[in-house]
């Protein structure tokens, strides 16, 4: 038995995941254990979680691998602070005194972390490789274009290749700072939302704008070739030797500073996330198109954070030149934990690999499993009126029943889902038919924006004829948005 554990951490979703003989095993997110979004602290309870799955002590490790080079990384932050010199000093103060601690000293926080029981090799693998491993090893491609797009990872922003069998090979690649990500989150930014938190607030508000701004942003702030590549007008912004996204210049270009979150959204808002929308879509068709055409195959994995836009996804989808796409359910930095031990199986050890339809990801059913017993302890500690149900189809009728009536039916079961995505194992159910029910569902019970959008779910033999969708591009990770048939809408 070989077991590797994979390991994302300390700059954003930091995670662990276990593989175990080719098998994706456990994988799972600190911020689910330790209740902080986004939590960015060694994974200690996710690496524990993981471990506890599959029975092992961490001494019975065979590899561990990190997500990315930090020494590569902290490479790029220093060439990028000398470039601005002085101009960034303020970023750089408060930037080095984190990268004195953990961030320098991965390995001796690695084998703390683990209880100083592992004495093996720790490989650290490129942040976009890591992306690219999580992608195509667990699709259902034999072969495939990989596309990853995301913030940054060490210098890479955007990176292209191909995945055959047990190996991927990444060949093209748009360096920092130049990103797509940063343009989004600094959009994100201006329009008051927090950065590499709510980019997909501006997502879910883009349809209540009109995109009034895509000339000027393809002017102003990026331009893009007929291949998909980009440059960022970088006078816009200050993520480069600031701390903050956007710089005075971009203020004048729409007229407002940025909106503070406690200010109300405004029309520019609104407007602003449809034209950003616009042009992020705009450029990954065009990178799919030239990587379609350079790789010559019909099938696309995606990750990075920009794969978590899932309209671009749907639009690419019906749009782009691929016949299928199958994009990693944790696209973000999380994924990389799963990529890097998969990484290390196939392609450092030469494993070979087994393509397993619909995917290998298992429903990305991979956290902690819920217990009746428990389930039962909590509620009497609660003090709730409950009853147990022990035929699955009466349980069906009556959650079908309670939605019928307006209710809400809080879904907790089996496995907790890997990603940021509700996948049925930790939702909220709500009857979709009614007109009321996602301004309710925002207001009374998430207490979130009214803007916010829910996920609508049918049965999978059923998906064309709701939604304008090929039957042979299924989207079971609430990673594909695709439109309402005219007929029902």
């Amino acid at each position: 038995m070989t077991a590797i554990l994979g390991i994302s951490a300390f700059y954003h979703d930091s995670a662990a995941a276990l593989v175990v003989d080719g098998q994706i095993v456990a994988a799972a997110q600190e911020e689910r254990f330790s209740r902080r979004k986004h939590d960015a602290e060694f994974p200690r309870q996710a690496i524990e979680y993981c471990l506890s799955e599959a029975g092992l002590e961490p001494s019975q490790v065979d590899h561990v691998g990190f997500y990315e080079k930090p020494l590569l990384k902290f490479d790029r932050l220093l060439e990028t602070y000398f470039s601005f010199a002085p101009q960034g000093f303020r970023s750089f103060r408060k930037a080095m005194p984190e990268w004195a601690g953990p961030k320098l000293q991965l390995r001796r926080e690695i084998r703390r972390g683990l209880g100083k029981q592992y004495k093996g090799r720790i490989c650290f693998c490129e942040h976009h490789q890591s992306h690219a491993a999580s992608a195509f090893f667990p699709s259902p491609f034999d072969e495939a274009a990989i596309l990853t797009m995301d913030g940054v990872g060490e210098w890479a922003t955007t990176s292209m290749g191909v995945g055959r069998a047990n190996r991927i090979e990444l060949t093209h690649q748009i360096p920092f700072p130049h990103s797509l990500g940063l343009l989004y989150s600094a959009i994100t930014y201006y329009t008051g939302f927090r950065v590499n938190s709510d980019e997909y607030k501006v997502m879910g508000l883009a349809p209540y704008g009109e995109p009034r701004f895509v000339d000027l942003i393809r002017d102003k702030l990026i331009t893009i070739y007929p291949d998909g590549s980009y440059r960022l007008h970088l006078d816009y912004f200050e993520y480069c030797q600031g701390l903050k996204m956007t710089s005075r210049r971009l203020d004048r270009l729409f007229g407002r500073r940025p909106r503070r979150p406690d200010e109300p959204v405004e029309q520019l808002d609104m407007d602003l996330a449809a034209s950003i929308q616009n042009v992020i879509e705009e450029v990954m068709l065009l990178a799919a198109r030239h990587l379609h055409q350079v790789s010559g195959l019909d099938s696309l994995c995606l990750a990075g954070g920009v794969a978590l836009n899932c309209v671009a996804n749907g639009r690419l989808l019906r749009e782009g030149p691929f016949d299928h796409i199958w994009i990693q359910p944790a696209a973000g930095d999380a994924g990389g934990a799963l990529g890097v031990a998969m990484l290390i199986w196939h392609q450092l050890m030469n494993r070979p690999r087994e393509v397993v339809v619909p995917d290998r990801q298992g429903g990305s059913l991979l956290g902690p499993k819920l217990h009746t017993a428990d389930m039962e302890q909590s509620l009497s500690d609660l003090g709730a009126v409950y009853r147990r149900f022990t035929d699955r189809e009466a349980l069906s009728d009556e959650v079908a029943r309670c939605l019928d009536e307006g209710d809400l039916v809080g879904m907790a079961r089996g496995r907790m889902e890997f990603g940021p995505r509700a996948l049925g194992n930790r939702s909220i159910l709500a009857d979709a038919r009614r007109a009321d029910t996602q301004r309710d569902l925002n207001l009374k019970t998430k207490f979130r924006e009214s803007f916010r959008p829910f996920a609508p779910i049918v049965l999978a033999e059923e998906v064309s004829e709701y939604f304008e969708v090929a039957p042979q591009c299924p989207s079971p990770y609430m990673l594909l948005v695709a439109p309402v048939r005219e007929v029902h809408r």
